[in-house]
């Protein structure tokens, strides 16, 4: 299949390729070997991380103090 990039280099992807991954609005880019690879990314909302989060008994403390011990 072809996709035409437009002046504002924007793509328009075939509507059977795009059927394949229903709910994905965000795609990681890059390039390999000459080729543009995209992968569909499933964001969740903030809420979600909140809630993750607090079912595994971590606070933002402790992912504050992780953060600090990452950047050393």
């Amino acid at each position: 299949m072809l996709a035409k990039m437009t002046s504002k280099n924007q793509l328009t992807l075939p509507k059977s390729i795009v059927s394949q991954f229903p709910g994905s609005q965000y795609f990681d880019v890059r390039a390999e070997y000459g080729r543009i690879i995209l992968e569909p990314v499933n964001t969740k909302p903030l809420s979600a991380v909140h809630e993750k989060l607090e079912a595994l008994g971590i606070s933002e403390d402790d992912v504050g103090e992780a953060v600090k011990w990452s950047r050393r």
